[in-house]
């Protein structure tokens, strides 16, 4: 709280010094910064929140691998499990959607969005920090993920700047999905209807090329499976990994690497300036 300070007769009044472009931008990334941390050092303080969104990239890998990799066959040869392993990281970056959301929608719940509202900080820095901090924990359930795939056999083939352009392919992924879920959060009215909107990620990840190529569905099903953004992802990172499974003679087969760019680019593009409107909007 400021006040007043009567001033000398004659004196020029003072005034704040005027705003830049350049001021608001250095305040919008301390704000988002500030944000970010405060989001670390609550997980840190809840290490079970860590474990648990650990354990279910490794209990999938050891599900999916070993009890229905050995009843998979891979078409045109392969190992099934080399198959698999890019279609998990893929699905993975995907369900992220639904810790996201959780996170935006219970922050709202607890009237922590109402506080930082209240506060003098760039509208953009609360949706902007909140995106950096779940980078930050989509790298280590990634880093997880290929551990537990190195453990039940699969390898990178290819050479070291493909696999890094593949790993940037799937963090581009889950940047993009990060603001999908920030946006669900924001217009969901608590917790409880945020939670039932886990039950649409499922066809979302399963109508893909994750467990097994478009070919092998029926037609219509097969079209919207090579159109789902994380099927781009996945063939692009099998390529570029040197895993089986390159699927078909479409031209977003052909050209995976291009779409695995594209689609997230498109969603950033909607959902990021969508997430920021709404957060200004925002009335809980």
């Amino acid at each position: 709280m400021t006040t007043a300070t009567p001033s000398a007769p004659g004196a020029v009044p003072l005034q704040a010094p005027p705003e830049t472009p350049l001021s608001r931008a250095r305040w919008a990334l301390a704000d988002s910064w500030t944000v970010t941390r405060r989001y670390l050092i609550h997980w840190v303080r809840e290490p079970a929140y860590i474990m648990w969104g650990l354990m279910y990239p490794m209990v999938s890998v050891l599900l999916f691998g070993y009890v229905f990799g050995s009843a998979m066959v891979v078409q045109g040869g392969g190992d099934y499990r080399e198959f698999l392993l890019p279609g998990m990281f893929g699905m993975t970056m995907m369900f992220g959607i639904g810790n996201t959301m959780m996170g935006v929608t219970t922050d709202a719940d607890k009237g922590i969005t109402d506080r930082f509202r209240s506060m003098p900080m760039a509208r953009s820095g609360v949706v902007v920090g909140r995106s950096v901090a779940d980078m930050i924990n989509s790298v280590m359930d990634l880093a997880v993920l290929v551990a537990c795939g190195l453990v039940v056999g699969w390898r990178a083939h290819g050479s070291p700047a493909e696999t890094l352009a593949a790993v940037g392919l799937l963090l581009l992924l889950r940047f993009a999905f990060i603001w999908v879920g920030i946006y669900v959060g924001l217009i969901m009215k608590n917790a409880e209807s945020a939670g039932n909107f886990y039950a649409l990620l499922f066809p979302l990840t399963m109508i893909s090329n994750t467990f097994v190529a478009p070919e092998m569905m029926p037609g219509w099903l097969g079209a919207v499976a090579a159109w789902n953004p994380v099927s781009s992802t996945v063939t692009a990172i099998r390529e570029l990994f040197g895993n089986p499974g390159l699927g078909g003679d479409s031209w977003l087969a052909q050209n995976a690497v291009l779409m695995a760019v594209v689609w997230p680019l498109v969603i950033v593009a909607v959902f990021l300036p969508l997430s920021v409107r709404r957060y200004r909007r925002a009335r809980r």
